[in-house]
C-alpha cells in the first residue's frame, strides 16, 4: 500500500510547490511593477499605450514560447467564445480599468480597493464552480486582508468626489479580475494553460488596440533613455508574460481562490523591496502585519484533501 500511495504523494507535493512558486513569483513581479513603471509612465509612456505595448509584447512572447514548447490549439469552436469573453475580462478590461482608475484616484485607495479581488473570487468559485466554502479559506482571506491593510495603512483610505470615478473604476476592475481568475480555471483544465493564455492575449490585442494606439504613436521610441527600455521590458515581458503565464499554470493545479488570496503578498512584498531599496524602514508594526498576512494566506491555502492544493 506504502508503495502504491507514496509516489502519488510525492507528485502532489511537488505540483504543490511548484504551484506555490509561481504564486509568489507572480506577487513579487506585481508588487515591482507600480514602483517601476512610474519610471516610464506618464513621462515617457502614456498609461494605455503601455497597456497596449504590455499586450504586444506579451502576445509576441507567449507565442514564440507556445509554439516551440507547447504547440497545441483550441479544438473545440464552441470553446472560442469563452476565450473572448476571457480576454476581455482577463487582459483588457481589467488592465484598462485599473490604468484608469489610478490616474484619477490615489495609490492607496486603488491599492485598498484591489484586496476586494479575494473575496469575489471566494464569491465566483461557489456559484461558477460550486467550490466549497470553508470556515478555514474564508478565515483565511479575512485575516490576510486585515494584515495587508495594517501594512499599507488602510486608514489612509478616504473618498473625495474627485476621485470617486477612480475608485469606480478599479473596484470594477478587482471584480471582473476576480471573473477571470474563476471563470478562466475550466480552460485552463481543458487546454493546456499557455494555449489558453494565447488566445487571450490573441483577442486581447483586438481589444486593446482601438484604446491604445494613439497614445503609442505619441511614443518617441528612438530617444528613449535606456532606463526607461528597461522599466518598459520589465513590464512587458516580467510583469505581463511571465505573470499571466505563471498565474494560469497555477489556475490549472490550484483552487481560484488560492490564487487569488495571493493578492494579499503584494503589499509584503513592495515593503520589502522597498525597505531593500532604503525607501522605507521596517518597523514592529509592519513586521507583525506581514506575519499576519502570511498567516491568511496559509489558512486560505490548507486543504483537508491532500487531492487539493
Amino acid at each position: 500500500m506504502l508503495a502504491i500511495t507514496l509516489p502519488s504523494t510525492i507528485n502532489f507535493m511537488r505540483t504543490n510547490l511548484k504551484v506555490h512558486l509561481a504564486l509568489f513569483s507572480v506577487s513579487l513581479l506585481y508588487a515591482a511593477t507600480f514602483s517601476i513603471a512610474k519610471i516610464a509612465m506618464p513621462e515617457y509612456v502614456k498609461p494605455f499605450a503601455f497597456i497596449l505595448l504590455r499586450v504586444v509584447v506579451a502576445t509576441i512572447c507567449i507565442f514564440l514560447f507556445h509554439r516551440h514548447y507547447v504547440k497545441g490549439a483550441i479544438h473545440d469552436k464552441k470553446d472560442l467564445l469563452p476565450l473572448v469573453i476571457s480576454a476581455i475580462f482577463g487582459v483588457a478590461g481589467n488592465m484598462l480599468l485599473f490604468f484608469k482608475g489610478l490616474s484619477i484616484t490615489s495609490p492607496i485607495n486603488a491599492s485598498v480597493l484591489m484586496l476586494n479581488t479575494p473575496i469575489f473570487v471566494l464569491v465566483f468559485a461557489a456559484i461558477i464552480l460550486k467550490e466549497k466554502l470553508t470556515l478555514t479559506k474564508i478565515s483565511g482571506i479575512i485575516i490576510a486582508a486585515i494584515g495587508a491593510l495594517l501594512l499599507m495603512g488602510g486608514t489612509r483610505f478616504q473618498f473625495h468626489p474627485e476621485t470617486v470615478w477612480g475608485d469606480v473604476y478599479v473596484t470594477l476592475n478587482a471584480i471582473i479580475y476576480a471573473f477571470y481568475l474563476v471563470y478562466a480555471k475550466r480552460l485552463m483544465v481543458k487546454y493546456h494553460p499557455l494555449t489558453v493564455t494565447l488566445y487571450s492575449f490573441f483577442f486581447g490585442f483586438f481589444l486593446v488596440l482601438p484604446f491604445g494606439l494613439n497614445q503609442a504613436l505619441e511614443i518617441d521610441f528612438l530617444h528613449l533613455p535606456s532606463h526607461i527600455w528597461m522599466a518598459i521590458g520589465f513590464v512587458t515581458i516580467g510583469s505581463t508574460f511571465l505573470t499571466y503565464v505563471l498565474n494560469a499554470y497555477a489556475l490549472k493545479h490550484a483552487s481560484s481562490g488560492l490564487v487569488g488570496s495571493y493578492i494579499y503578498l503584494q503589499p509584503v512584498l513592495a515593503t520589502l523591496i522597498a525597505i531593500g531599496l532604503g525607501k522605507d524602514m521596517l518597523t514592529a508594526q509592519k513586521f507583525t502585519s506581514m506575519l499576519v498576512v502570511f498567516g491568511g494566506v496559509y489558512l486560505a491555502s490548507f486543504h483537508k484533501k491532500s487531492a487539493e492544493v
